[in-house]
């Protein structure tokens, strides 16, 4: 598919504000799958032990069990995939940078992402577990040495990154299906304990004690990274977003067959139960975020996004790295016991609260970018990375 949509094509340089609107919308899109983990018994080490498991509407088409699978489904694994997309996207336009000024590359490209491996290291030890920083700090790293290889060598990268990838998780879900079906899961007493009762160094402490479990997702998912990233790269060259007419040509095709195929799949997938799980998430869900990429680059060609919506989600795409560690902040202080302790408080009460504190969290994440953009041209984060790695000349 990508070869259909992807013809070669010159270097584009008239640009849409859809990149930072794509960026918002995957930063807030990644919290909508989150805010289960932090709300869940056993928070991050609870996602092994079953308590993240969606409702079956079909068992219980209740509205509180519709209204949680739709916005479940719409969210896991699909934005997570928007954003790995966007990281390919921006390294490919560091690297068209580098070229116009003549730099040689990778040049200073590494400091950048040690940089950010070490800001991931500190957000997966201090705020959430199931951070994304580091496993991008890596793939960055191969990405930008194929950035200098030939167009030949970076397709069959692409391609056997993503074969390899597709069989690891079939032989998975080949696995999961040859399973006899055991007894419910339920989360481990002690782990909810201590999300719901337990001090913050101990918190930080079960991070470390667990750390290669708990990072797991980078490893098992690392051939995905690489095949989107470098996808991302094939659509920033392609002029995927670009204002021109070959732009919005390659929107309507990525649309057409995202949504078309990615809808039908992964809600095969849903209906498949827990066994289907890491197909879902890791194999169909990515083709769905490629739709999610064309649907809003038509609704903001065609100007279906209201005005504030499109500056809500530009702001926090432009601060798109501070937002993602201010969101899990703000939902570990809300909570954990360390702070407010609401996953307790309003455990088993239904999914209602879980998405109003999803709204409320992204209003906060909108609002306080939009003001903070108003006096600075960065976000907090972003400022102190240019201020770590900026040149000396």
């Amino acid at each position: 598919m990508a070869d259909t949509l992807l013809a070669p094509a010159a270097p584009k340089t008239a640009r849409l504000p859809l990149l930072d609107v794509l960026r918002g919308a995957a930063i807030l899109g990644t919290l909508m799958t989150n805010v289960w983990i932090f709300t869940s018994p056993g928070s991050e080490w609870g996602v092994f032990q079953g308590s993240m498991k969606v409702p079956d509407p079909l068992a219980d088409p209740s509205a509180a069990h519709l209204a949680e699978s739709v916005f479940r489904f719409l969210a896991d694994g699909k934005f997570l995939a928007l954003l790995t997309v966007l990281f390919g996207v921006g390294l490919a336009i560091q690297f068209d940078s580098a070229a116009r000024r003549g730099d040689p590359w990778p040049g200073r490209y590494p400091r950048r992402a040690a940089f950010l491996f070490v800001e991931g290291t500190v957000h997966f030890v201090l705020v959430f577990a199931w951070d994304v920083l580091m496993g991008y700090a890596v793939t960055a790293l191969l990405v930008a040495w194929l950035l200098a290889r030939s167009e030949r060598v970076r397709k069959a990268a692409m391609w056997t990154a993503g074969a390899l990838h597709l069989a690891l998780i079939s032989l998975a879900t080949l696995d999961a299906l040859s399973r006899p079906a055991g007894a419910p899961k339920s989360p481990d007493p002690a782990t909810v304990e201590l999300y719901a009762h337990g001090g913050y160094p101990a918190q930080v402490a079960f991070r470390l004690e667990h750390f290669l479990a708990l990072r797991i997702e980078p490893v098992f998912s690392f051939g995905l990274l690489v095949f989107l990233f470098l996808l991302g790269v094939r659509l920033h060259r392609a002029g995927a977003f670009t204002a021109g007419a070959e732009g919005r040509r390659i929107r309507g095709r990525l649309a057409a067959w995202g949504l078309g195929l990615g809808l039908p799949l992964n809600a095969a997938t849903a209906l498949g139960g827990s066994d289907f799980y890491l197909l879902g998430r890791y194999g169909a869900a990515p083709l769905l975020a490629l739709g999610y990429i064309g649907l809003i680059g038509i609704a903001l060609d065609r100007r279906w996004v209201p005005a504030p919506v499109t500056r809500a989600l530009g702001s926090v795409g432009r601060t798109a790295l501070s937002c993602y560690v201010a969101q899990n902040l703000l939902c570990m202080l809300l909570c954990y016991g360390i702070g407010l302790g609401l996953a307790e408080r309003f455990g088993g009460s239904g999914p209602w609260w879980v998405m109003g504190l999803w709204a409320g969290v992204s209003l906060i994440l909108a609002a306080g970018s939009w003001l903070w953009l108003r006096r600075f041209d960065h976000g907090p984060l972003e400022a102190v990375q240019r201020t770590v790695l900026r040149s000396r000349r």
